[in-house]
C-alpha cells in the first residue's frame, strides 16, 4: 500500500484533515515565492498543536528551495519539522551537513538524466521518508504547477530506488492508474487537492487518499 503525502498544508484545519484521512507525510512548503508559502512561526504553531493533540502525527516535511543547510537545520529546529524535501537545485554536498534529515525532490528532463539524478541524490537520503521524489519538469516553476510527471521514467526510476515519492499532475481521477504504472512507495499531491490556492478541498483530500491506497489493492486481485 503506499504512502501518501498530502503537501502544500496551509492551516491547521487542513492539516487534520488530511491526518484524519491517513495520509503518512504532511508537507509545508517554506519557499516564500510559492503562493503555498507558510511563515516558518506558522508552522511552528500548526505543528506543536499537531504533537500536542494527534497520539501519531504523521511525517511533518518542510519544502525549501536552494537554501543553505544552515538555514534548512535552522528552520527545522525552529519549526519542528522531522524531515526537509530539497526541492531546489542543491549540490550532493548539502547533504552532508544535514545529518540524515532530508531528501532530494528531482524534476528530470528525460530517462538518462532521472537515473543520474537518482544514482547520486538517492544513497544520501535520510533513512526514514522517502529515498527520492520524482517531480515533474518545468523550466521555471519548482514544483506545484500541476504538470503530470513521465510515468514511464517514473517507473524506471521506481525499480532503482527503495522509495520513491512520486509528484506531478496527480488527482483522484488519476493517482490509481499512476500508482499501477509506477509502483512507487509514495504519492504527492498539491494543487490536485486544492479548492483554489492555497486551501485544501477536504472532499478531494479525503478521496485522494483512499484512491491511492486502494490502487495496491485492485492491482493485487
Amino acid at each position: 500500500m503506499p504512502v501518501v503525502k498530502i503537501c502544500g498544508t496551509t492551516s491547521l484545519d487542513d492539516a487534520f484533515v488530511a491526518i484524519e484521512a491517513g495520509a503518512d507525510l504532511l508537507g509545508f512548503i517554506l519557499y516564500p515565492k510559492s503562493p503555498r508559502y507558510v511563515m516558518p512561526s506558522a508552522v511552528a504553531h500548526i505543528v506543536a498543536q499537531l504533537r500536542a493533540t494527534v497520539r501519531k502525527p504523521p511525517e511533518l516535511v518542510g519544502v525549501f528551495v536552494n537554501e543553505t543547510p544552515a538555514t534548512v537545520l535552522a528552520v527545522l529546529e525552529q519549526t519542528g519539522l522531522d524531515l526537509a524535501q530539497l526541492h531546489g537545485d542543491e549540490p550532493a554536498a548539502n547533504f552532508r551537513d544535514l545529518a540524515g534529515r532530508a531528501f532530494k525532490a528531482v524534476r528530470p528532463t528525460e530517462l538518462a538524466h532521472a537515473l543520474m539524478l537518482a544514482e547520486m541524490f538517492a544513497p544520501l537520503s535520510a533513512a526514514t521518508g522517502p529515498s527520492l521524489l520524482l517531480d515533474a519538469y518545468h523550466p521555471h516553476l519548482y514544483g506545484g504547477a500541476g504538470h503530470k510527471a513521465d510515468w514511464a521514467t517514473a517507473a524506471a526510476v521506481a525499480r532503482r530506488v527503495d522509495r520513491l515519492l512520486l509528484a506531478g499532475g496527480l488527482t483522484v481521477e488519476n493517482v490509481a492508474d499512476a500508482v499501477r504504472v509506477v509502483r512507487p512507495w509514495g504519492v504527492d499531491v498539491a494543487s490536485g487537492v486544492e479548492q483554489g490556492l492555497p486551501r485544501k478541498d477536504h472532499n478531494l483530500v479525503r478521496a485522494f487518499v483512499r484512491a491511492a491506497k486502494a490502487a495496491d489493492e485492485i492491482h493485487s486481485v
